[in-house]
């Protein structure tokens, strides 16, 4: 039988605290056995697998989403290099949007971002009587909204 880790070592060797693999176990992310005492032992495994959720969360992947990509492998497996860039390949569109819109951000952080709040003195250029809020909740114009009377 492979080694098995405990949360500590787990947590140790990953950077992750071990609030967050309970976490993650808790979500179904990974999974751990009990021994007598019930005590976490996670597989080797483990390992690969908190690194790949760890990269996707700093960029922006959400835990459903990764959760969904690591349904997709066999118990007890990590992702191997070919199956990180499958998942990967998935992820793009996420992370070109998400790209697009932090550099929306970026590029008009110092003027309106179409919010609807009114709080800047370019408001009433930008979005006169308040017109952004009919397209939603948010920044409007970042997401891609006309700067247009009656978006």
């Amino acid at each position: 039988m492979a080694k098995r880790f405990t949360i500590g070592e787990v947590a140790e060797r990953t950077g992750v605290a071990t609030s967050a693999l309970r976490f993650y176990e808790g979500r179904g992310l990974i999974s751990s056995e009990r021994t007598d005492g019930n005590q976490r032992r996670y597989p080797p495994a483990v390992l690969r697998t908190v690194s790949v959720i760890r990269a996707a969360q700093e960029v922006g992947i959400t835990l459903r989403e990764v959760g969904e990509a690591l349904a997709e492998l066999p118990h007890e497996h990590a992702p191997s290099g070919d199956e990180w860039a499958a998942m990967a390949s998935v992820w793009q569109a996420r992370l070109d949007e998400r790209i697009a819109l932090l550099e929306g951000l970026r590029d008009e952080l110092d003027g309106c971002i179409g919010c609807g709040c009114l709080s800047l003195e370019s408001c009433g250029i930008f979005n006169p009587d308040d017109g952004a809020r009919r397209g939603g909740s948010g920044a409007r114009y970042l997401y891609g909204d006309d700067r247009v009377a009656g978006v």
